[in-house]
């Protein structure tokens, strides 16, 4: 029996898988006239599509019938993988029970515990991870892993989970991009502050020079400034030849100026374009920032007069 999607017989059993019609599915597999696993044209299976779907009286009945729990579409996705990502855990649990291998990665490197971790399955991702699912396995294009997928939607659970299974919290994108600097970017305080109680580095640069902390005053996420200036940041200059306060200026971010400030950034530090944050605002015109800042200098300068 050939195993391509080619007979009426084979369109049948692969639209009963797809609805979850298991008295169909059951009918067209006895009638003996299609093989278990026969695939269409993109290598899809009716295992794949009834995982898919979370048809758990479906997934039960191909596996019965002698289905491959590890089978492959073209892009390289497994019945598991589907089953993950859709968030169906007693899918999951079927077919890791049926031999379904948990780390089988698609074409491009996303594994069952990816797409799973994308999601923010918390028991989902519990049970891969008790079955061994590799934490540190990353797509091979970006080389995101599940901690930074986690981390840049915000999953704190999920998060958690993968720290405490050995997970990598620094482990880089491609671009050098860290778990702590898109959560900083996506203004996730509080997976910013699960990140660095577990030792990420708060000064980690992306390509582009830029930190954490920078990102953050960027965006003006004001809550991730005060996570992350508990761990005392680099305020000066950074590789792209800004501070965070110039950040924080440039795009009128007030709250987070004061923040800055209150920390210790350097009023008088200038950019590589030699300007100063308050020249910055000018520029943009914040007159709020400029306001602000004005009133700082004048402060620092009043100081250094009485020093002197």
């Amino acid at each position: 029996m050939s195993l391509k999607k080619e007979t009426p017989s084979d369109v049948l059993l692969h639209l009963a898988a797809l609805r979850g019609d298991e008295i169909n599915l059951r009918r067209v597999l006895d009638s003996g006239k299609v093989h278990v696993d026969c695939k269409d044209e993109d290598g899809t299976t009716p295992l794949i599509l009834s995982a898919a779907g979370g048809h758990t009286p479906c997934v039960l009945e191909l596996l019965e019938q002698g289905a491959d729990p590890n089978s492959r579409r073209a892009t390289g996705t497994t019945p598991l993988f589907f089953a993950a990502q859709g968030g169906y855990l007693d899918v999951v649990k079927i077919l890791i029970k049926a031999g379904a291998s948990v780390d089988t990665p698609s074409v491009d490197g996303g594994t069952p515990l990816f797409v799973a971790a994308q999601g923010g399955y918390v028991k989902l991702v519990r049970e891969l991870l008790d079955c061994g699912a590799n934490v540190n396995a990353c797509m091979k294009q970006d080389r995101a892993t599940p901690v930074f997928i986690s981390a840049q939607n915000g999953h704190r659970t999920v998060l958690s989970l993968l720290i405490t299974a050995g997970a990598n919290p620094d482990m880089k994108r491609i671009d050098s991009a860290t778990p702590l600097w898109i959560a900083a970017q996506m203004g996730h305080d509080h997976i910013c502050k699960v990140l660095l109680q577990n030792g990420a580095f708060v000064d980690a640069v992306r390509c582009d020079g830029a930190t954490p902390l920078f990102k953050a005053a960027h965006k003006g996420h004001a809550a991730v400034v005060t996570e992350l200036l508990k761990h005392r940041p680099n305020l000066g200059l950074l590789p792209n030849g800004e501070t965070a306060l110039h950040a924080a200026a440039m795009f009128g971010h007030l709250t987070v100026c004061k923040q800055l400030i209150a920390a210790g950034s350097d009023i008088m530090q200038t950019n590589q374009e030699g300007l100063t944050a308050l020249q910055v605002a000018r520029q943009q015109k914040y007159s709020s920032i400029c306001d602000y800042l004005q009133d700082r200098l004048r402060l620092v300068r009043a100081r250094a007069g009485t020093a002197t």
